[in-house]
């Protein structure tokens, strides 16, 4: 039986081949600091579950079939009069995923459910931490084929995060480029957004 047979697609891709052409791109010496995927960690919002909980339980059940994996509430930490909402109330749902089953979810992501995302032009190519991890958003979690859309009662955004073992963006970067990750191509590439300047009352001013 060959390696893929064993474990998962992409992580016999990455030891068999992908490996040893990042340490030679990188000039890594050492194995052990080559970059790998660490874990991938979901997070979905559900800020109405405030008023209504069936809509965290519908999260929990989608993010349970997309990940494979039972994920965990997510609560809020402070308390805001504005929003009517209390420390310690259920706002979302996240799963950490590690070994096999991060890798298949990995592929799935790749393979499947990004493709299925309409009007695709690439992911932007500037949203890294600085310490080599990515995140970026998904609208719908109906690009999830597991998704039954006949059941689906409202759309669902999530934030994806891709953990890895690099130093820096750029040692992540090369990571994902290595496995085809679809970034955003051409001259806004690298541009990240700019920020919204907040307006602010002017005492004083003319009305």
């Amino acid at each position: 039986m060959t390696a893929t047979a064993t474990q998962p697609r992409l992580k016999a891709r990455y030891n068999n081949t992908i490996k040893a052409q990042l340490a030679k791109d990188l000039g890594i010496e050492n194995d052990m600091q080559v970059p790998k995927l660490d874990k991938i960690v979901i997070n979905m919002g559900v800020g109405r579950a405030t008023q209504t909980p069936s809509l965290l339980e519908k999260a929990v059940d989608e993010l349970t079939v997309i990940a494979g994996q039972k994920p965990v509430i997510t609560r809020a930490k402070t308390s805001i009069a504005g929003f009517k909402l209390r420390e310690g109330q259920p706002i979302g749902t996240k799963v950490t995923l590690r070994g096999d089953r991060m890798w298949e979810f990995y592929d799935r992501l790749l393979s499947v459910a990004i493709p299925r995302i309409r009007d695709f032009r690439g992911l932007p190519a500037h949203s890294w931490d600085g310490c080599g991890n990515y995140t970026f958003g998904l609208n719908d979690q109906t690009v999830f084929p597991e998704i039954n859309v006949d059941k689906v009662d409202q759309q669902r955004g999530m934030d994806i995060t891709i953990v890895t073992t690099a130093t820096s963006d750029e040692g992540g970067k090369a990571l994902l480029d290595s496995f085809g990750f679809p970034f955003k191509k051409g001259a806004d590439a690298e541009a990240a957004p700019r920020k919204k300047k907040r307006r602010h009352p002017q005492r004083g001013g003319k009305n």
